[in-house]
């Protein structure tokens, strides 16, 4: 502060306020130059004898890892870098670097989706409970007697996947969606445990037993979640339904906060104004202006699974605070929406870039692309995402030549 005094006396004020006007010119340079689109670049991947031409940032590059890895999911990282995988196919994956080879570390049945890792606990997510076991960095295989049940979760049919997360406060989150389009589930003690379905939970540890505590709630299938590094904000991807059509509603990347109301499945959000559904008879269960309305929107139909906020300026220009949301696809082909159209016409699956301003969300840029082939035929469906010890992001795929993928500098 002195030595601007000292400098203002020297220039006098004319010379001064230029100087100000200069520095101005180059925070709003700044401030653009953190809005500016990633640079792209054409590159090859190889798979068996198959090429595929994708889109990544420029100086990065995409490479598979573990091509055949059944029904992997989200993906997380063990403070020692071992780096685990949830799945569909009844086991929790191990990788140890080089992140090259999967190890089965247990196996389960009832969908072990997700995993957390809290001091010297696991903690695994199954469709009916949440389970936690000692675990030691390092440990090759567990028995499934080890496991004890944590809290019970409302299970069934539909959107069976369920995601924890340790939040910056230590608590535990857990996401699970409601079974259907237009199923009259809430996830509200003033809803029969059952039916306490659609949105984000937290584990309150102070009952005996441990319960679940609505945090946010009216989201039809959030798969994914995390929190802003600054702010510590959460935000979750979120499907929308399927019985609207090929363009509406568009998917949601939304604000969550302590009882925060999204309104699924009685009101849809068409870009400008929130809409009755009217595929649900049952009253909602708060008002529509208690509605929070999607922070930034997805097309219809993209599937959002896995979001993950960067900490650092991992590609530059100002990324840090920014979050990647895997696009896995859905079956919907336009323009009606149905299954059983052109498969060309469906959403192409990819990773885009949510770029936040001012530590909001401001628009989505891509961020890889090129999964989908011109004739619908997807080689890569992304679902979980991590940022590994090597500042790469791994990228998990169920579907095509389903695996582990990594997103890599050159």
């Amino acid at each position: 502060m002195m030595q601007m005094l000292q400098r203002r006396r020297r220039l006098g004020a004319r010379a001064y306020s230029a100087a100000m006007l200069g520095l101005l010119g180059l925070l709003l340079s700044a401030s653009l130059v953190a809005q500016a689109p990633l640079q792209h670049v054409d590159k090859v991947v190889t798979i068996d004898k198959y090429e595929f031409a994708v889109t990544v940032p420029e100086g990065w590059q995409l490479e598979p890892l573990i091509v055949g890895l059944r029904g992997a999911r989200m993906l997380t990282f063990h403070p020692n870098g071992d780096l685990f995988a949830g799945s569909s196919a009844g086991v929790v994956y191990r990788i140890p670097a080089p992140y090259r080879q999967a190890h089965a570390l247990i196996e389960l049945d009832d969908y072990p989706h997700s995993v957390a890792f809290r001091g010297d606990q696991i903690l695994i997510a199954r469709t009916s409970g949440l389970y936690s076991a000692p675990y030691s960095a390092g440990q090759q295989h567990m028995q499934a007697s080890s496991l004890r049940l944590l809290v019970a979760i409302p299970g069934g049919p539909g959107h069976n996947s369920r995601t924890v997360a340790i939040g910056p406060d230590k608590r535990i989150y857990l996401s699970l969606g409601i079974s259907g389009n237009c199923s009259d589930e809430y996830a509200d003690p003033s809803y029969p445990p059952a039916a306490r379905r659609g949105g984000v939970m937290v584990l309150d540890e102070n009952s005996t037993p441990s319960v679940w505590q609505g945090f946010a709630s009216g989201l039809r299938n959030p798969v994914g979640f995390d929190w802003h590094p600054q702010t510590e904000v959460a935000y979750a991807s979120n499907n929308g339904p399927d019985h609207l059509g090929f363009d509406q509603p568009g998917e949601y990347f939304a604000r969550l906060s302590a009882n925060s109301f999204h309104g699924m499945p009685w009101f849809q959000w068409d870009g400008t104004k929130l809409l009755r559904d009217e595929c649900i008879t049952r009253a909602p269960p708060r008002a529509s202006a208690q509605v929070s309305v999607p922070a930034v929107t997805f097309a219809a139909r993209n599937a959002p699974m896995a979001v993950k906020f960067l900490h650092t300026d991992l590609f530059g220009q100002h990324t840090a605070g920014d979050a990647i949301v895997a696009l896995r696809g859905s079956w919907g082909t336009a323009p009606s929406g149905a299954p059983n159209g052109d498969p060309a016409t469906r959403r192409p699956p990819q990773l885009v870039l949510v770029r936040f301003k001012d530590k909001h969300p401001a628009r989505v840029d891509e961020l890889v692309s090129g999964f989908q082939l011109t004739d619908g035929r997807r080689w890569l469906r992304p679902v979980g995402l991590a940022i590994g010890p090597d500042k790469a992001i791994y990228i998990s795929a169920d579907a095509g030549f389903y695996g582990l993928y990594r997103l890599r500098r050159d």
